[in-house]
């Protein structure tokens, strides 16, 4: 199994989305992948939430990282997050 590392730029984005990392390896390890644009890949998993964000109780998050798989790991470009 190949070690998930999340860049500089995705990492930024953990508080502002409302993501974790044990989501986003989650949703990498259990989910289909897809092609995305640049030649990366993308994925999504949704998760029981029941929260409050920005003000708003949401029920359910959609985690959907894109990411590119190299010879010895797998680096999160960036990570998408949706509520609702």
């Amino acid at each position: 199994m190949k070690p998930i590392r999340l860049t500089a730029h995705a990492q930024g984005y953990l508080s502002r989305r409302g993501f974790t990392v044990a989501e986003v390896e989650d949703a990498i390890r259990t989910g289909v992948w897809r092609p995305a644009s640049h030649g990366r890949q993308e994925t999504s998993k949704e998760f029981v939430y029941g929260r409050y964000w920005n003000g708003t109780v949401y029920t359910t998050k959609r985690v959907r990282p894109v990411f590119v798989e190299d010879l010895a790991e797998i680096v999160v470009i960036t990570v998408y997050t949706y509520f609702f």
